[in-house]
């Protein structure tokens, strides 16, 4: 048992390989964490001598993740999130609160809208302690409809029998490639069939944002849709990917417009297809939505932090007598 743990992978690494590839380079990982660049080179090379194998091809122009190191970015972010809500946890059993909230919420919501939420929860009810799980919408619903939340946050167009639901803010999916790849430099949208027919980094069955591509994908006239390229269970490391060079991935624009505007990802437009959707609160039928869940209810539907800016996802559908007025 001992000597299970001695061979334990240690979290720093973890937190240092995860830099490396956010800043794209061990230079930039560095300064990103504040500590000499040997100290960051040195901890990826023991990291992979202990794993046993390569994560990061290094050349002049910067770093990208090997397949292998793909998917052990993907496992860092699940156990460093894991870390986060182990020591957010024992800071919640310290506070002695009033009252206390249980909010299962997709990862969308959780990463990029939940935390401005929560502190506007903060003023308004100083006294409230949150339980927050992260899944995908799927799993939010079925939390809610078995009294394990007392609210949830989903992304995805299905409704499931047995919950209220409310929009309280609006996204959209878009599609997005590295600067190197062909699409990056391309003049038209895709048609729908050339999207449907490209295998996706995307995420997993059940997830809001893999639901809505394919109700979206569906409503387009797409005659089934190619195998995924890669099927991920996290934004983060579906924007990793991509990141890297691993292909074509779909995103909500929360979580990609700061790396468009900086022109480390591009955005591809697709014609005649409407990635747009709306994030819900739910809760469960024939119950009263007050208190606690009232008020980060309120504090969702109050805050323009949920609406983005839109981009060139999508063109709509143009009638045929558009069409041929054209």
């Amino acid at each position: 048992m001992d000597g299970q743990y001695a061979m334990r992978t240690d979290l720093r690494s973890l937190e240092m390989l995860l830099a490396v590839v956010d800043q794209g380079s061990i230079g930039g990982a560095a300064r990103a964490l504040q500590v000499a660049q040997p100290s960051v080179t040195n901890r990826i090379k023991r990291l992979e001598r202990h794993l046993g194998l390569t994560l990061i091809v290094r050349s002049p122009r910067g770093c990208r993740l090997t397949d292998e190191g793909v998917a052990v970015a993907d496992w860092a972010r699940e156990v460093l999130g894991a870390s986060d809500q182990l020591e957010t946890g024992v800071a919640a059993l310290r506070r002695n609160h009033d009252s206390q909230l249980s909010v299962s919420a997709s990862l969308t919501v959780a990463e990029y809208l939940l935390p401005r939420w929560l502190a506007d929860l903060r003023l308004r009810s100083p006294e409230t302690g949150v339980a927050l799980r992260m899944c995908n919408s799927e799993q939010a619903a079925q939390d809610v409809l078995h009294g394990a939340a007392d609210l949830g946050f989903i992304e995805g167009p299905r409704t499931t029998s047995g919950l209220h639901a409310r929009v309280v803010a609006v996204d959209d999916l878009v599609i997005v490639v590295a600067p190197g790849h062909p699409w990056s430099r391309r003049r038209r949208p895709l048609t729908v069939a050339e999207l449907a027919a490209t295998p996706l980094i995307a995420r997993e069955k059940g997830s809001g944002t893999r639901d809505t591509l394919d109700h979206a994908l569906a409503r387009a006239g797409a005659e089934g849709a190619a195998a995924p390229r890669l099927e991920l269970a996290s934004t983060a490391a579906i924007r990793t990917a991509v990141l890297t060079g691993q292909g074509v991935g779909v995103l909500s624009r929360f979580a990609i417009s700061d790396d468009i505007r900086g022109g480390r990802l591009r955005e591809v437009a697709v014609e005649d297809v409407d990635l747009r959707r709306r994030l819900r609160a739910i809760w469960r039928s024939g119950s009263q939505l007050s208190g606690p869940a009232a008020d980060l209810t309120h504090c969702a539907l109050q805050s323009s932090w949920g609406r983005p800016a839109q981009g060139r996802t999508h063109r709509p559908a143009r009638t045929k007598a558009a069409k041929a007025a054209g």
